[in-house]
């Protein structure tokens, strides 16, 4: 018997779209993205955090918690996120990040930029720590 193209359970997985969900605590913003970051759903998170540059919270959390996947397209963002938040004096910490993400850190050497912390209540009370050298270019993220 013959398979016919896109029958049975044998096709293309679907990806998990990306969500950006948004907290106000007091002095900070948290964003929370939820699902798979990746080439083709980058584009919530970036409007967020390049929003979030040009009108800056006390500080700015990403709560990584909620990702389930991230490629080198959306470790590029954090990093510029990153270097963009510096450049107008604005904390940005990563929260939560789960062992796939923390692993991706790692392997890239991010984590020695990225200021990590394990919960999100951890990066709204601790006081900001992370390299003084940021990647990225001028300009947007």
């Amino acid at each position: 018997m013959d398979a016919q193209p896109g029958a049975g359970p044998v096709g293309p997985l679907a990806a998990t779209p990306l969500t950006v969900r948004l907290s106000h605590p007091p002095d900070a913003l948290v964003v929370r993205p939820v699902g798979e970051l990746d080439h083709d759903s980058v584009e919530p998170l970036r409007e967020v955090l390049e929003r979030a540059v040009a009108d800056p919270p006390a500080r700015l959390v990403v709560d990584c918690g909620g990702l389930e996947f991230c490629d080198s397209t959306g470790l590029n963002l954090l990093l510029r996120a990153h270097a963009a938040a510096r450049r107008v004096g604005l904390p940005l910490l990563l929260a939560a990040p789960g062992a796939a993400l923390l692993r991706l850190l790692e392997i890239t050497g991010a984590d020695e930029v990225l200021d990590l912390r394990p919960t999100v209540e951890d990066a709204l009370t601790a006081p900001p720590g992370g390299s003084d050298d940021a990647p990225g270019a001028a300009g947007g993220l």
